[in-house]
């Protein structure tokens, strides 16, 4: 599979934009495009979805690492010509330092791919030398290859010759493509962008320009062969597991559900919003986080309440991430104090505020990995129970034998983890 990575110089420059533009790209070329994010975000990957019709898996060096990252690219090998991989804030920007972990520099690295430059050229003419000189030579100190720079939001085709001819006489890497600056935007709100499926997919390729015959010589062939990652296989054998699913949870890494099926266990969805009771004949329970805020009222009023008390009363495994940790409260509070009750099984309420209360990757004692990132805040009068240990972030409540905190765990981080905690009784 020809390979590259899709790298901005920050957040905000139009990567995403950008990268969807590419997928349009090359399906309108009817050639076979997968793709890939680097770092933990759910959104990017649905809007790729929305243009390929394929999953579109997380991969970074932080939580998932290099292994399982290479191992889902391999998933997608058979299937796929190109891949393209987007890239997490800025190329260097990652846990901590310049082209630390978890950044995309560092994946680019790791899985020895070029990276397309994504840089926002509005206003901009030969300042771009020294800004594409200093990216690419950092670059190069990382044995990372910038390969080309894609210009966003660029004035007009005369625009695009100006960086074109200064990138030439410079002898930087090339321009390879540039985007209209007229180029529809992707709606926003407060956790990133919104779900594809509340807004048409915009076309991209009118406003899309290569500079290249053909972009993907531009690409690595790569194979990274089968990695045995999941030498532990079958642990949750015959396990039946709940998995709320719908626009309120839906914040579901696609390798968690391939993780839980391939350690033999059956999933049986339900939805909150809906008001599906709770499955009787599951043996677990997995509440994923989402968008409840945007739901408050028609879960204020849902009938799945009564047999989630139940379940979790009954002493059964259940996780709750992030907005499914916040449905188990006596309310939820949104930005304008609206206070809508929940399921009334743990003693705190949620409250929306319009700043961001945590941010960052997680790992608890036991060696599971995760990442927090939420702009509600617990409150509570009691002192609760914490169920995890982590250096900072969510210690989270543990009631009888429900886990819940604002961490969503990657489940095959550490797999005999998840499965216990799937299969504890008491």
């Amino acid at each position: 599979m020809k390979l590259a990575l899709l790298a901005g110089t920050q957040s905000g420059c139009g990567k995403t934009t950008i990268m969807l533009a590419l997928l349009q790209y090359f399906k309108a070329q009817q050639r076979d495009v997968v793709s890939f994010k680097a770092g933990p975000d759910f959104l990017d990957p649905l809007w790729h979805q929305a243009v390929t019709g394929r999953l579109s898996y997380n991969i970074d060096t932080r939580m998932i690492g290099a292994d399982l990252s290479k191992q889902l690219m391999t998933t997608q090998e058979e299937t796929a010509e190109i891949g393209i991989i987007e890239g997490v804030m800025g190329l260097f920007d990652g846990r901590s330092g310049v082209g630390g972990s978890g950044s995309s520099a560092e994946l680019a690295n790791t899985l020895e791919v070029p990276v397309f430059l994504v840089i926002d050229a509005k206003g901009m003419s030969g300042s771009i030398v020294p800004m594409v000189s200093g990216f690419a030579d950092y670059a190069q100190k990382m044995g990372v290859t910038i390969a080309g720079i894609i210009a966003n939001r660029v004035g007009s085709a005369h625009h695009a010759k100006l960086l074109r001819e200064v990138l030439q006489t410079h002898k930087k890497p090339p321009l390879i493509a540039w985007m209209e600056k007229n180029a529809p935007e992707l709606p926003e709100r407060h956790l990133g962008l919104v779900q594809p499926s509340e807004v048409t997919l915009p076309d991209f390729l009118p406003f899309l320009h290569s500079e290249a015959e053909d972009l993907s010589a531009l690409f690595a062939q790569q194979s990274y062969g089968v990695c045995d990652t999941h030498s532990t296989m079958g642990i949750l054998k015959n396990k039946k597991i709940a998995v709320a699913k719908d626009a309120a949870c839906c914040f579901i890494y696609p390798a968690n559900l391939d993780f839980l099926q391939q350690q033999g266990a059956e999933l049986l969805f339900f939805s909150p919003i809906a008001g599906d009771t709770v499955p009787e004949s599951a043996d677990a329970l997995w509440l994923p986080g989402g968008y409840p805020e945007l739901f408050a009222e028609s879960l204020s009023q849902s009938k799945s309440w009564s047999s989630l008390h139940t379940f979790i009363e009954a002493g059964k495994p259940v996780l709750a991430e992030c907005g499914g940790a916040m449905l188990l409260g006596n309310a939820l509070i949104d930005l304008d104090g609206r206070q809508w009750l929940m399921a009334n099984i743990l003693p705190f309420q949620s409250r929306m505020q319009t700043k961001l209360a945590s941010l960052g990757y997680r790992e608890e004692a036991s060696g599971i990995r995760g990442h927090e990132f939420h702009h509600s805040v617990r409150e509570s009068e009691q002192v609760l129970q914490p169920c995890f240990q982590v250096e900072r972030g969510d210690k989270g409540i543990r009631y009888k034998n429900l886990r819940a905190s604002y961490v969503h765990w990657y489940f095959a981080s550490a797999p005999e983890v998840i499965a216990e905690w799937l299969s504890a009784s008491g």
